[in-house]
């Protein structure tokens, strides 16, 4: 079951409204929501799927109201509290009860450009694939994490039972499914998947249009 987050193929929301001339940050808190957040992991308390479950699991009032940031300001909140890094008094009020166990782990500014350069690589050593490129896969339905009730998985729901064709393999990646729960990274083949957009949609845009996704290979089935 998916949560409101997965909003992939619905009817009726419009286009997306692209603005070349937008910056970056429409406004400037936004730009300190995403250092926060930034900072924040780099104190090695959950994983970057851990942090993408928390926006996923707002409530469904406050996931529809709050725009991009507010999501991620928020989830950070979550987080923060869950993992005992701040107590809901700190965060309400602004200030410290004490020196934290983690004040050794925090992000000076003379390292951030390495940082962000270095990125979360998620390539790990791992099985050889199952499926060679052009080989023809069904994804698995329902999409959802068949380990954790409720939990990450980054295969959408509109791609759930669809055809395939493997298109591309990038060796063995961390499993959002297991890494976002504190279970292990679990590493395993990922691959891009072709699908035809009338398959995916009930109809294409245009005709010929094609959509590939990056799935890992426990949401795939060979196709019987």
């Amino acid at each position: 079951m998916s949560r409101v987050h997965d909003m992939g193929g619905r009817w009726g929301d419009g286009t997306v409204p692209v603005d070349p001339d937008e910056p970056v940050f429409k406004d400037e808190w936004h730009g300190r929501a995403l250092a926060v957040t930034l900072a924040a992991g780099a104190l090695g308390q959950w994983t970057l799927d851990t942090s993408r479950h928390a926006r996923e699991a707002l409530g469904t009032k406050d996931y529809t109201r709050f725009g991009y940031y507010e999501k991620w300001i928020s989830a950070l909140a979550d987080l923060l509290v869950a993992k005992g890094v701040v107590s809901r008094e700190e965060l309400a009020t602004g200030q410290s009860n004490g020196d934290s166990p983690l004040a050794d782990r925090k992000l000076l500014a003379e390292r951030v450009p390495a940082v962000l350069a270095k990125g979360g690589p998620s390539a790990r050593d791992g099985a050889a694939p199952l499926y060679p490129v052009g080989a023809r896969v069904t994804t698995r339905r329902p999409a959802r994490n068949v380990m954790v009730e409720g939990g990450h998985t980054r295969l959408p729901a509109y791609a759930a039972g669809v055809e395939g064709v493997i298109l591309s393999q990038h060796g063995a990646h961390v499993l959002p499914d297991t890494n976002a729960h504190g279970m292990g990274e679990c590493p395993e083949p990922l691959y891009t998947v072709l699908f035809r957009a009338s398959d995916l949609w009930g109809r294409a845009e245009n005709e010929g249009d094609e959509v590939t996704l990056d799935l890992w290979e426990s949401y795939l089935e060979p196709l019987a």
